[in-house]
């Protein structure tokens, strides 16, 4: 019989709660949905994007990470292991003001999430473009492995996630 890993147990809470987010509650409309198997790697990605109802400029994406070690420590009870997935939260938007709108943003981010979580910003542009607008990738990495011990925080984590996004859409 199939024991779903610590992976799935997440990817099933999150993707319920987002889901409920878009479907019942009508504060985010989900975008864009990925899970994938890297079978050269051996390593799961999920991810889900979304924007909030209504907003404009800010795409939010959650995305959780398992490598083949994780799943070996978990399958295999390897002793003084505490397997679990690497989280990533990602925000996407447009700027055209890089000094002031990415020192805003960093200040948003830190207020909601805590000093520990740096927010890492990437920005791109169209070689050739015509306006001075860039794409901003805001990431935020949490330095610890999630485990099945965090589920009850996940509600809270969705919370500051929507709390960004709507601070982020007034940048």
């Amino acid at each position: 019989m199939f024991h779903p890993t610590v992976f799935d147990n997440i990817k099933i809470a999150l993707e319920n709660q987002i889901y409920d987010y878009d479907n019942l509650d009508g504060v985010l409309v989900v975008t864009d949905r990925s899970d994938l198997l890297n079978l050269a790697l051996m390593s799961r990605e999920f991810s889900l994007a979304f924007k909030l109802t209504g907003g404009l400029n800010v795409t939010s994406e959650i995305l959780l990470q398992s490598t083949v070690k994780d799943l070996s420590d978990e399958i295999l009870e390897t002793p003084g292991s505490d397997p679990g997935c690497s989280l990533f939260l990602r925000f996407y938007m447009e700027i055209e003001d890089v000094n002031v709108q990415c020192p805003a943003i960093e200040e948003i981010l830190t207020r909601i999430w805590g000093p520990e979580f740096q927010p890492v910003q990437s920005l791109s542009f169209r070689y050739g473009q015509t306006d001075d607008t860039y794409n901003n990738c805001v990431e935020l990495q949490f330095k610890r492995q999630i485990t099945e011990e965090q589920m009850e925080d996940l509600p809270n984590l969705l919370k500051f996630m929507l709390q960004s996004a709507e601070e982020l859409e007034e940048v």
